[in-house]
């Protein structure tokens, strides 16, 4: 069985083409990625801002003529799907130049290629062995697992970002409090002191 799951991995590693990556996007910036296709292959571009501002960036991809395929503003997060109609450099560019003093963390899935048979002789009309269709099952099995453990790191990422960020919000408000009680407490007993404290009578 560890051998039929390595098989497949590598063959749907040979078909299929892809990047995954998180970059940092400073306010007042834009970040482009390049990707040389060939005609007719489909690529797909996953993204999500999972840190910074609103959760929002302007995202657009172009074609090898600099015609615009996909544009959104201030989305979180979004997906796309294109068959290229030519050969050349496609282009994916988040942009942040909107915001002004808040940089963002942005999560991007880029895959090209067709999904092909996994093993030889599987496109004839005839029914599947009983290897192939277990094949298929763990197959479709580990594509849902991998999509599903990209979607649960994405969600811990941003709520381990949203939990520091409050937890750094909490500790500088205790801070803020414990110099005001300080300050109420001195300015307590200074003022009690007054209270007490003689006046100099002035003789004449």
């Amino acid at each position: 069985m560890f051998g039929v799951v390595l098989l497949i991995f590598t063959l749907y590693s040979a078909v299929i083409s892809g990047t995954e990556l998180t970059f940092e996007l400073p306010d007042n910036e834009k970040q482009c990625f390049y990707e040389e296709l060939e005609e007719g292959v489909t690529f797909h571009v996953d993204y999500q801002v999972i840190a910074g501002g609103n959760y929002d960036v302007d995202c657009f991809v172009t074609d090898p003529m600099n015609n615009v395929l996909y544009q959104e503003r201030k989305k979180q997060y979004d997906s796309l799907t294109h068959t290229t109609a030519m050969t050349g450099v496609y282009k994916v560019c988040f942009s942040n130049e909107f915001s002004t003093f808040s940089h963002k963390t942005v999560y991007l899935d880029f895959r090209s290629g067709d999904q092909e048979r996994l093993l030889p002789g599987m496109n004839k009309a005839t029914s599947l062995t009983q290897i192939e269709s277990t094949c298929l099952s763990i197959h479709e099995i580990l594509k849902v697992v991998a999509d599903s453990q990209t979607r649960y790191r994405l969600r811990e990422a941003q709520d381990r970002i949203r939990a520091e960020d409050l937890n750094a919000r909490v500790s500088y408000w205790s801070i803020g409090e414990a110099v005001i009680i300080c300050v109420v407490s001195i300015g307590q007993v200074l003022m009690l002191k007054s209270f007490f404290k003689e006046k100099k009578t002035i003789s004449t």
